[in-house]
């Protein structure tokens, strides 16, 4: 059992979310006595957030069902200057338009794992582009920028990664652990924000941030990060041979969430049945001693709750049952992704248009491994024109043409 007071500690310790906590104690008291407001940043990059940003959307929700405020603070300032943290080079600068149509995009996701509105624990979307973009540079530099050394700054492990391997570490993108501390402090002023979290990787950027706000407003605040979710063979949770595990049905269908969920290692299943799934623990236990074959009992439940989550729970039965038609053999699965192929293409074009290959060149490569099946016929030409029918990679991935 737990050691923690608090319903908030308790179910965050019980489901594996916490790796470090900068005042356990004091953070479990203030949690068991009032409601507490936390906030995770998330930078606008892209239009959709992936899989890997899942474990800190889940811990929103957690704090959420616990009876506590979530604040999701979106980064439409601090994506303007670039995380240096686990970066090996510095990315791309977006325009304010292309950051503005990626919030929009990514608050969909937030829709589903959160209960947005006024209420005591309601969540609230957040754009820290409201005061970084207001701030003056000198008076940054004086009034918060004293409390910075550079000597302390060199030491993180996200300016020292850039400075070890001799790779560029911008001016901008020093700033950066600045501007985030600068967020701490901001939100605890706007909303009596008392606790940030986030992954293992932001450690130093939080305490950067607790520090600012015990120095200029001599205020509490803590926090918490989760651990790297890692599989079970060492590699980082959601990084997939295909790229990443997107969180928007357009930029990932359904039925490709659902299938990568179904593809967990069988030493994952329960770790990650408590962390992305709201399974009870009993319930959770008793996937977890599926043993054999029967584990894969386990890995279809994982598949479909967290696809629930995500996309609804008609959308994770219509992926559950697709797989259960298509895997039988017989059936071809109404949720399949699917291609028109007009009046007919290169089975390389249809396996590049599908998705299920990068170039014509990977594709002929799979057709000369006897990889690729049409309507379970093996295919050994790649100049074969194809007009309908199933068309299969190995034995997970299976796409309908359409005339």
């Amino acid at each position: 059992m737990s050691g923690y007071n608090s319903s908030l500690l308790r179910l965050l310790d019980e489901r594996g979310y916490i790796h470090q906590a900068t005042d356990a104690d004091a953070l479990d008291a203030l949690a068991a006595k009032q409601v507490v407001t936390a906030y995770i940043g998330f930078d606008a990059t892209a239009p959709s957030l992936h899989v890997g940003s899942l474990v800190q959307i889940m811990m929103l929700r957690r704090l959420q069902q616990a009876g506590h405020r979530p604040l999701v603070l979106m980064g439409g300032g601090t994506t303007k200057v670039g995380d240096p943290s686990g970066k090996d080079e510095s990315r791309k600068l977006l325009t304010d338009d292309d950051i503005n149509a990626n919030i929009a995009g990514i608050r969909k996701v937030f829709e589903r794992f959160l209960t947005f509105g006024d209420g005591p624990s309601d969540a609230l979307l957040l754009n820290n582009a409201e005061w970084l973009d207001q701030l003056n540079y000198v008076a940054l530099l004086r009034d918060v920028g004293r409390h910075f050394t550079i000597n302390r700054m060199l030491t993180f492990d996200s300016v020292k990664l850039r400075l070890d391997r001799e790779q560029p570490l911008t001016f901008l993108e020093f700033n950066y652990m600045i501007l985030q501390a600068y967020d701490f402090l901001e939100l605890a002023r706007r909303s009596d924000c008392r606790l940030q979290m986030g992954g293992s990787d932001q450690w130093g950027n939080i305490v950067n941030g607790i520090e600012l706000n015990r120095r200029m407003d001599a205020t509490e605040v803590y926090g918490l990060t989760t651990p790297l979710i890692t599989t079970a063979d060492g590699g980082k949770m959601g990084k997939t041979s295909q790229g990443a595990v997107w969180l928007n049905a357009d930029q990932l269908s359904p039925y490709d969430y659902w299938q990568f969920w179904r593809n967990t290692q069988d030493a994952d299943v329960g770790r990650f049945l408590k962390l992305f799934t709201d399974l009870d623990l009993t319930e959770i236990a008793r996937l977890e001693a599926l043993a054999g074959s029967d584990i894969n009992q386990s890995k279809i439940r994982l598949a479909t709750e967290a696809t629930a989550l995500l996309h609804g729970r008609d959308s994770a039965e219509a992926a559950e049952r697709t797989a259960a038609e298509t895997f039988s053999g017989g059936g071809t699965g109404e949720d399949l992704p699917s291609l028109s192929t007009g009046a007919g293409m290169s089975v390389l074009t249809a396996l590049t248009g599908l998705g299920f290959c990068a170039s014509n060149g990977e594709a002929k490569r799979k057709i000369a491994e006897g990889a690729v099946r049409l309507d379970d016929v093996v295919v050994s030409d790649p100049a074969l024109v194809v007009t309908e029918g199933k068309l299969s990679l190995g034995k997970k991935k299976h796409g309908l043409l359409t005339k």
